[in-house]
């Protein structure tokens, strides 16, 4: 379920809402946790000073003195050093562990003496080495602006990151991908009824299908002066695929050694899109309420319009670019930290911070292990993807291809994109780390460092996402918080690389649960009265019985038995995966999660449903595909529950 953590300091806040999993257990050894959740609206209050000003006029930034910055690092630092961060809590015992640091070797040589380190200690040794300095000039070195998805520049940058991967001894390898992508071109549409729509919380995607939905055959979309303070001619980047990956091999992969016949994503809109700027919307805007003074608003009118689409397919090779290090315990489970690298324009919050925090993690984790005697449990995968912009294509074609080699080995995604600055608000279809949630059941986790009473940085997907438009907007300090971010990313791969148990409380699944489940109930008793959702509740109940049962199992569970640990981090990361519909085709329906996809099968569209044929199918499909997770999370066939 979708969660937010949060704490506050004079010059930034920190909020994660993008959580796919359930929160976690208490620790055994009692330690508190800073933890703020969303309220039942998905509202959270906060106060602070906004800066003002836009690229064209910028007043000078707020000054802030040393000793402010230093109190805000410590703080954070403490935080991160007590190890508790979004999503995940330690159940590390307060006895140190010793860890054996000796090469294997065939002969009987002398060993070094063992090294001793807790979490405590690993947590320190991580922060010391994310600093601003680091980032300096780490942000310098990726900074690349106009580094489109396949372009030459693009292929520069990942043969720089998978240079570094090699340098640093981390195995890596490409992962090539023949996709198809629009570029400027020319086409024009002369069309009866053109849809003006002002850019808002939901994306370009969801934006263009409702508009095609309710019988529009074009869509403008504009940057109103309400939402986007900045000059008048400044263009908007997006797309339109509801969504993700090539487009025109859904579902599965894009090598080019496939011979799939040619097909059409169901999430492609069958209508001409085009974004304007705020310059063109004053000239045609005539609907409704804006920000806009020099225009008088009014209901109605018609007009001539033209709309121009400056796109063309073409087929572009894309490269994604791995390094690992690999795990001592259990290397064949990952946790994967990603980063988008081409972007629209400039990109520097987009892309360069996240490639920045990627490499540099990279970094400080092979030199924990190189030099420091930090020996991970699990392996850690670094990935930087290729065409993030067009809607995760790279991401999502290594998903496509190479399911059957991650899809229960990869314990968690962690997104570094827009970690500093990102756009707030729940996981939706636009978030990079949607499909590894929806698509794969892999548990995501997105976090961002926003200015307090802010929700989105309006300069993403601009040629103002500059160096030096971050640089205002943080007040001169970019690098401390990307090297705060970086600790805070880091710390969340620490513990999941090195605890025995994944401590997540899969009961806490069951409040999701059962509100989706009491809509289709309301939904049905106003609908049919000859349809019942008691089976489907009955599932519930199957679900939050195997929750309780293996909560129970780790109490009475030898936590320093790694076997046994083993065997309930199998159970518990059944569940994700499980809630992905077995009744569906990843072809039509990529997003197959039942409860945060997109689709007939899933449990809030089943509450929307009007048709009672439809109703009853999908009811039913719902009802086993709950029972199913449940029965995946029992683990042994013959304790499987027959309640249902």
């Amino acid at each position: 379920a979708c969660r937010s953590h949060s704490f506050h300091s004079d010059l930034l806040q920190v909020r994660s809402v993008r959580y796919s999993r359930f929160p976690l257990q208490p620790t055994e050894n009692g330690e508190r946790h800073l933890e703020v959740k969303l309220s039942e609206d998905g509202t959270e209050e906060f106060t602070d000073v906004e800066a003002e000003g836009s690229p064209s006029f910028r007043p000078a930034p707020q000054n802030y003195s040393r000793c402010s910055i230093a109190f805000l690092l410590l703080g954070t630092l403490l935080i991160l050093i007590v190890g508790y961060l979004v999503g995940y809590i330690s159940h590390s015992k307060p006895k140190v562990e010793l860890l054996n640091c000796s090469p294997v070797t065939q002969a009987p040589v002398a060993q070094p003496a063992e090294v001793e380190m807790d979490f405590k200690n690993i947590s320190q040794l991580l922060a010391r080495k994310m600093t601003r300095e680091a980032f300096q000039k780490t942000l310098g070195d990726f900074e690349n602006p106009g580094c489109s998805a396949g372009s030459d520049k693009d292929m520069s940058l990942a043969n720089s990151i998978f240079d570094e991967f090699k340098k640093l001894e981390m195995d890596p390898w490409t992962d090539i991908h023949d996709v198809q992508l629009p570029i400027p071109d020319r086409e024009a549409f002369y069309l009866c009824c053109v849809l003006l729509v002002r850019a808002g919380k939901i994306s370009f995607a969801e934006q263009v299908a409702n508009a095609a939905d309710r019988g529009a055959s074009a869509v403008l979309i504009y940057p109103d002066e309400a939402d986007y303070n900045y000059v008048a001619d400044t263009v908007l980047y997006g797309h339109v695929h509801l969504g993700s990956g090539d487009p025109y091999t859904p579902g599965f992969p894009s090598f080019n050694h496939t011979q799939f016949p040619p097909t059409r994503s169901s999430g492609l809109p069958e209508i001409p899109a085009q974004t304007i700027t705020r310059s063109v919307a004053v000239k045609l805007l005539h609907g409704f309420k804006g920000g806009f003074k020099q225009v008088s608003y009014r209901l109605g009118g018609v007009e001539n319009i033209t709309v121009e689409v400056n796109n063309k397919l073409v087929n572009k090779e894309i490269h994604n670019v791995f390094g690992v290090i690999k795990g001592f315990d259990d290397p064949d489970r990952y946790i994967v930290l990603g980063a988008q690298r081409d972007a629209w324009g400039s990109g520097y919050a987009r892309a360069t911070v996240g490639t920045s925090v990627l490499v540099q993690l990279a970094k400080a984790f092979r030199e924990m292990v190189e030099n420091d005697g930090f020996r991970p449990k699990r392996s850690l995968v670094f990935a930087s993807w290729s065409a993030g912009e067009y809607g995760s294509v790279g991401a999502t074609e290594w998903l496509e291809g190479y399911m059957a080699s991650i899809d229960k080995k990869v314990f968690t995604y962690i997104s570094l994109d827009g970690v500093v600055m990102g756009i707030m608000r729940p996981m939706t279809i636009d978030d990079p780390a949607y499909p590894f949630l929806a698509f794969s059941g892999i548990p995501s986790v997105s976090f961002h460092f926003i200015k307090p009473n802010s929700e989105v940085y309006t300069y993403y997907g601009t040629q103002l996402d500059t160096m030096d438009q971050l640089n205002y907007e943080t007040n001169n300090q970019t690098n401390e918080i990307t090297a705060i971010a970086a600790q805070f990313a880091g710390q969340m791969a620490l513990h999941l690389v090195h605890d025995h148990l994944l401590s997540l409380d899969v009961n806490r699944y069951s409040k999701t649960l059962t509100k989706a489940v009491a809509g289709v109930y309301k939904h049905i008793r106003l609908l049919s009265q000859d349809l019942s959702p008691s089976w489907l509740n009955r599932a519930r109940g199957s679900f939050q019985r195997a929750a309780s049962n293996l909560y129970n199992d780790i109490a009475n569970t030898n936590l320093d038995d790694k076997e046994a640990c083993r065997i309930l981090n199998n159970r518990i990361m059944m569940v994700e995966h499980s809630l992905l519909s077995p009744y569906v085709s990843p072809v039509k329906v990529p997003f197959r999660h039942l409860l945060f996809g997109r689709g007939s099968h899933t449990l809030a569209s089943i509450a929307e449903t009007t048709d009672v044929d439809e109703l009853h199918t999908q009811l039913a499909l719902a009802t086993w595909n709950l029972q199913g997770c449940a029965n995946a999370m029992v683990g042994n066939i013959w304790d499987l529950d027959e309640e249902i």
